[in-house]
């Protein structure tokens, strides 16, 4: 006999892919390595995905690329300040993390002129569990 608790199992082959494009974003902003970590940390954990482990690379003359490794998969940030603009890639799996609540967060703070997400449905259809 199985008990139901009301929770999907753990290990369900399927996920979201959030992919961002923001432009018209502060350069300051864009360049600020510190500010992208901890911009990305929070936007993550609000977003209920566990973070475990995060490195950033700033390079010269500019740019920054941050790496979120998350229990749900990943998340990442490259930054473009010449030209205002920043990649955002988000993949959770599962159905407990918010990735698309996340890189609405993201958005809310970099203040974009203009932005294009979209979001894949990646693995299997488990929807009738997400309920």
């Amino acid at each position: 006999m199985s008990v139901d608790t009301g929770t999907p199992p753990v290990g369900l082959f399927t996920g979201q892919h959030v992919l961002a494009e923001l432009e018209g974003v502060d350069p300051d902003l864009l360049d600020d390595e510190q500010f992208l970590r901890e911009t990305l940390h929070d936007a993550l954990s609000r977003s209920h995905a566990t973070v475990c482990q995060m490195i950033a690379k700033r390079f010269e003359p500019q740019g920054v690329t941050v790496l979120a490794l998350l229990s749900e998969s990943h998340a990442s940030l490259h930054t473009y300040p010449e030209d205002g603009s920043i990649f955002i890639d988000v993949f959770t799996c599962g159905h407990t993390a918010q990735p698309e609540h996340a890189v609405k967060l993201l958005a809310e703070a970099l203040k974009p002129a203009s932005q294009n997400i979209q979001t894949i449905q990646r693995g299997r259809d488990y929807a009738g569990l997400a309920s």
